[in-house]
C-alpha cells in the first residue's frame, strides 16, 4: 500500500481556496454587522458629506462643483432611496469597501505567492484602519480606492507579453475619475513621471499597439481638459482638488505630525475620529521588515511602488492630516513583503524538511489570530468607550427618529452644519426644520440647546450618552 503524501490530503491541496472562502465569509459578516459595531453615531465629516451630497444637481455640476463627485453622486442616490439615516450615509462606503477589499486581495495575489497574499489580505481587510474606512460615510475611502484600482489595472498591463487593450482604456477612465478626488491629481503626475522613468514600464508602453494607445491618450487629454475647465469656471474647485481649505505652508509639518499621530500614539488620547493606535506593533514590525527586504531589487516595480506610495502619503498628509489613511495601501504591500521575507528565510533554514514547513503553520496561525482578535477588539470597544474618539460622534439623528413624531417642527439651535444637515429631513417632507423660534406652533422639538424664547409647555427631555452635554432634545407640546 502506497504511503500517503501530504499533497494527497484534501485540506492541504485546497488550503488556499479554503482560506479565501473563510476570509470572504468573515469580511462579509463584518460588513453586514458594521452599522452595529462601528461608531454609534455620525461625525461632523459624515454630516458635511451628506449635506454636500444632497446639494448635488445638474446646475451645481455645470457650475464646476465636481469635488468628490463620484462618491457624492452615490451618497445622494442612497439618501434619496433610503431616506436620511446613518445607514444610508455609510452605505456607499460599505459598497465601495467591498470592491476595495476584493481589489486589495487581487492585487496582493497578483504580486505575491498565494500563501503570502492570503496572510497579508487577512491582516489588511480585517484590520482597524480598513474597517474604519469602510464604516465612515465620507469620500475619504476614495483616497484609497482609486490608487488600489489603478495599481491593479496597471499590474494587468505591465509584465504581460501582450496586454489587453481594454485594460488600458479602463486604466485611463479610472485615472480621469480619480482626479475628482482631492490630491489624487498629484498621484496622476507621479504615475506619469514614474512610467517615464521606470525602464520596465517604458518598455511596456513602447510595445502597446499604436492606434489604441493614441486613442487612450486622447481620452485622457479630453478628460483632463474637462476637469481643468471646471476648475477655471469655479476656482474653489481647483483649490479643493489640490489643497485643503485652510492649508498654509507653515502648517505642512504640523499637519504631518497630526496625521501620523493617531497611527503611532499608544496613549489613546488623540482627539480624532481615527482610533489610536490605528496600526498594531506586529503589523508595523512586518511592514518595516518588508521595507528593508525591498532594498534588494528596489527598482522592480512592486518593490519601489510601496515606498513611493509611502512618501506620497506623507506629502499629502502635509496638505491635509486626514489623508494619512492612504497609508493602508503601502503598508499592506510592505506587510506582504515582510511575510514573504520571513517565510522564505524559514524555508531556507529547512530546504529538505517538510515537517518544518508544516510546523510553521502553528506559530503563523497563532500570530494571525492574536493580531485579528486584538485589532477587532480595539475597533469595537475603542470607538465606543474611548472618550477621545467617542466624543467625535453624535447620535442626534437616531434620537430624532425615535422620539419626535413625523411632521413636527425641529428647531435647530446649533451651528450652520446642524441646520443644513437636518434640513435634509425638511427636503424629504418628514419634518419642518427651522432655525428661528418666531411664529412656531406646537409640537416643537428643540435640538441641541435649551430655547429661552419658547412659551410652550416642556413635555420631555431626551438625553444622549454620547455627548458631554447629555440633554440633546427638548420636546414641547
Amino acid at each position: 500500500m502506497r504511503k500517503r503524501k501530504l499533497s494527497d490530503y484534501f485540506l492541504f491541496r485546497h488550503r488556499i481556496g479554503i482560506g479565501y472562502i473563510l476570509l470572504s465569509l468573515a469580511f462579509a459578516i463584518l460588513l453586514f454587522l458594521l452599522p452595529l459595531i462601528s461608531p454609534n453615531g455620525l461625525s461632523e465629516a459624515e454630516m458635511q458629506s451628506a449635506v454636500d451630497s444632497n446639494a448635488i444637481s445638474i446646475e451645481t455640476i455645470k457650475a464646476g462643483s465636481i469635488v468628490d463627485l463620484p462618491y457624492h453622486a452615490l451618497q445622494k442616490g442612497s439618501i434619496t432611496l433610503f431616506g436620511l439615516s446613518a445607514y444610508s450615509i455609510k452605505l456607499p462606503s460599505i459598497l465601495l469597501g467591498i470592491i476595495l477589499g476584493i481589489l486589495l486581495i487581487l492585487l496582493l495575489n497578483r504580486w505575491f505567492k498565494n500563501n503570502v497574499a492570503l496572510i497579508s489580505s487577512i491582516l489588511t481587510v480585517l484590520a482597524t484602519p480598513f474597517l474604519y474606512l469602510v464604516g465612515s460615510g465620507t469620500p475619504l475611502i476614495m483616497l484609497v480606492f482609486w490608487p488600489t484600482l489603478l495599481l491593479w489595472l496597471g499590474s494587468k498591463i505591465q509584465g504581460v507579453t501582450r496586454p489587453r487593450i481594454s485594460y488600458c482604456f479602463y486604466f485611463i477612465f479610472a485615472l480621469i475619475l480619480s482626479v475628482f478626488t482631492p490630491y489624487i491629481a498629484y498621484l496622476a503626475v507621479l504615475i506619469f513621471f514614474y512610467a517615464i522613468a521606470h525602464p520596465h514600464l517604458r518598455y511596456t508602453i513602447k510595445n502597446l499597439p499604436r492606434v489604441p494607445f493614441i486613442l487612450a491618450c486622447l481620452v485622457a487629454v479630453t478628460g483632463v481638459s474637462l476637469i481643468g475647465y471646471a476648475a477655471i469656471k469655479n476656482p474653489t474647485t481647483g483649490l479643493e482638488l489640490l489643497f485643503s481649505k485652510d492649508f498654509t505652508i507653515r502648517h505642512f509639518i504640523s499637519n504631518i505630525r497630526a496625521g501620523i499621530l493617531p497611527f503611532l500614539s499608544w496613549t489613546g488620547s488623540v482627539e480624532s475620529t481615527l482610533l489610536s493606535p490605528m496600526i498594531g506593533l506586529p503589523t508595523i514590525a512586518l511592514a518595516i521588515t518588508g521595507m528593508i527586504s525591498t532594498t534588494k531589487g528596489f527598482f522592480a516595480s512592486r518593490n519601489s511602488i510601496a515606498s513611493l506610495l509611502l512618501v506620497f502619503t506623507i506629502f499629502i498628509t502635509g496638505l491635509n492630516p486626514d489623508t494619512a489613511i492612504l497609508s493602508i495601501l503601502p503598508l499592506a504591500i510592505l506587510t506582504a513583503h515582510g511575510i514573504r521575507y520571513i517565510i522564505e528565510k524559514w524555508y531556507d533554514l529547512f530546504p529538505e524538511n517538510p515537517y518544518a514547513r508544516i510546523f510553521a503553520i502553528l506559530p503563523i496561525s497563532l500570530f494571525i489570530g492574536i493580531i485579528l482578535v486584538s485589532s477587532l477588539s480595539h475597533f469595537i470597544f475603542g470607538y465606543r468607550y474611548n472618550p477621545a474618539v467617542a466624543n467625535e460622534f453624535q447620535d442626534d439623528l437616531s434620537l430624532v427618529y425615535q422620539n419626535v413624531e413625523p411632521g413636527s417642527t425641529l428647531l435647530i439651535s446649533g451651528g450652520t452644519l446642524d441646520y443644513d444637515f437636518f434640513h435634509i429631513l425638511d427636503d424629504q417632507g418628514k419634518y419642518t426644520v427651522t432655525s428661528t423660534s418666531e411664529g412656531l406652533t406646537a409640537p416643537v422639538a428643540s435640538l441641541g440647546k435649551w430655547p429661552t424664547k419658547l412659551k410652550f409647555e416642556l413635555y420631555r427631555i431626551i438625553p444622549s450618552p454620547k455627548t458631554i452635554n447629555s440633554d440633546r432634545i427638548y420636546i414641547y407640546k
